[in-house]
């Protein structure tokens, strides 16, 4: 009996079952540290304890997106390891803050199954849960990839894809315990606008660039655990490429808009994304935002902005699909996702 993992295929899938993944992880400050030498990241509640417990909370907690890699990367063995490419995200929220010295582990439940036409692919839907070392779910998110079949000729499963609403509304978002922005420090925090000072419907240039090597795409690959054989291996893609990470683009792209949204201080929400183009060492990724809805919280002085973030390689500023209504070649990540910020 074969003692190696060669990963799921999609014919391995049934909906309904749960995945439990190895292996749990305990995350300390060096993830920090790490994060935001790979990232620009400049968030104030995550860089100070200080600025932190001015805001109510005990002291800085780890990177919402740091949480997010982590439970992600566990998944992969099970879900994506033969993947072709994740495909999008849907219904995603952060539960409880990760603090260091945390244990975090991973399940998914399988939610969904579509066999493509070619009959050598098939997309699954996976609904995942990270837990902390107390059982204690600090983050949960429905994401679809797109798995390579073992035989192309094994029959094709019923096709189950699931409902999923369009977004969270804002009463669905979890607000830390403690959370206060009645005294929050702007100067500290990098900029003077607050909630009331975006429009729906505004657009934002975030003006920056970051070019992506293969250096650091693999350090981040490594660094979250994942072993996607499409991110390491040139003869798993028919062009001799590796693809780069798409969470490593939403981190690049989430960092670069501290940059006229320096005080969307926490992610709580994950209504939908889509990578839309393959991301390749050598793309300069830049990004924009939308401000698509508003809302105030119960907690003090906290409010909650819904903002579409795109990352794209160049193009138009504010351009996303062609006539035809499909991205346009330059986009690489529409991200649709919900922050809090003071009012």
């Amino acid at each position: 009996m074969a003692k190696t993992n060669s990963g799921r295929f999609f014919e391995d899938y049934t909906v309904g079952e749960t995945l439990h993944h190895a292996v749990p992880r305990t995350v300390k400050m060096g993830e920090r540290a790490l994060y935001h030498m790979l990232y620009p990241a400049r968030h104030a509640l995550y860089s100070s304890d200080q600025f932190a417990q001015s805001s109510g909370l005990p002291f800085s907690p780890l990177d919402d997106l740091i949480a997010f890699h982590i439970v992600f990367g566990k998944t992969v063995p099970d879900v994506s390891l033969n993947a072709v490419a994740n495909l999008g995200y849907a219904q995603g929220r952060w539960l409880a803050p990760v603090w260091p010295g945390d244990t975090l582990r991973s399940q998914s439940e399988v939610i969904g199954l579509k066999q493509n036409s070619n009959g050598k692919t098939g997309v699954v839907y996976v609904r995942t849960t990270g837990l902390n070392q107390h059982d204690e779910p600090v983050l949960e998110y429905v994401r679809w990839v797109m798995v390579r079949k073992r035989d192309v000729d094994a029959p094709a499963p019923e096709t189950v894809v699931p409902d999923l609403p369009k977004a969270l509304s804002a009463d669905q978002l979890v607000i830390p315990k403690g959370l206060d922005f009645t005294n929050y420090d702007f100067t500290l925090a990098g900029e003077a606008h607050r909630l009331s000072d975006y429009e729906i419907g505004e657009q934002i240039d975030h003006v920056d660039g970051v070019t992506v090597e293969e250096a650091e795409h693999m350090m981040a690959t490594r660094l979250w655990q994942n072993t996607a054989k499409v991110h390491f291996d040139t003869a798993a893609r028919p062009d001799g490429t590796r693809l780069i990470y798409g969470g490593h683009v939403i981190s690049m792209a989430r960092a670069l808009s501290f940059n006229g949204l320096a005080n969307a201080q926490m992610i709580v929400g994950l209504n939908g994304g889509a990578h839309a183009n393959p991301c390749l060492a050598g793309d300069t990724i830049r990004a924009w935002s939308e401000v698509i809805d508003k809302a105030e919280t119960d907690a003090p002085g906290v409010g909650a902005i819904r903002l579409r973030l795109v990352a794209t390689k160049g193009g138009d500023p504010f351009a996303l699909r062609g006539e035809d209504g499909k991205y346009l070649p330059d986009v690489l990540l529409d991200l649709d996702y919900w922050a809090l910020m003071p009012l």
